[in-house]
């Protein structure tokens, strides 16, 4: 099996899917998300965006907060979706085979990345 370098990763994004009558609560976590760690919070978009099948804000993080992040993550989704994949330049290997869920795995549209 070969190796890969955490070279090749030169950051990560979460998505935090959510359905519009819990909006509030995605919000709330987006602020505490904010509070707690070094990242960069996308916009709020209440509707499907790009490869992502429901509302969803993006969270971008470096791959130094990955180990604080992502065990947060795990147990404070507040019942969410939340996608996370890396950004190695393969965009549709970064979201088709190198990501992960938390809490409800909802699958993403890969046609929207070609």
């Amino acid at each position: 099996m070969e190796t890969v370098g955490s070279d090749v990763i030169h950051g990560y994004h979460a998505h935090i899917n959510f359905d519009l009558e819990v909006r509030d609560t995605a919000v709330a976590l987006r602020e505490e998300i904010g509070k707690q760690f070094d990242v960069i919070l996308g916009r709020v978009w209440d509707k499907p965006i790009g490869p992502h099948l429901k509302s969803m804000f993006q969270v971008a993080f470096g791959p130094n907060e990955f180990s604080k992040f992502v065990p947060w993550l795990m147990v404070n989704h507040q019942g969410l979706a939340i996608f996370i994949h890396p950004e190695t330049g393969d965009e549709v290997a970064d979201h088709r085979d190198n990501a992960m869920w938390i809490n409800e795995k909802l699958g993403v549209d890969l046609s929207a990345l070609d």
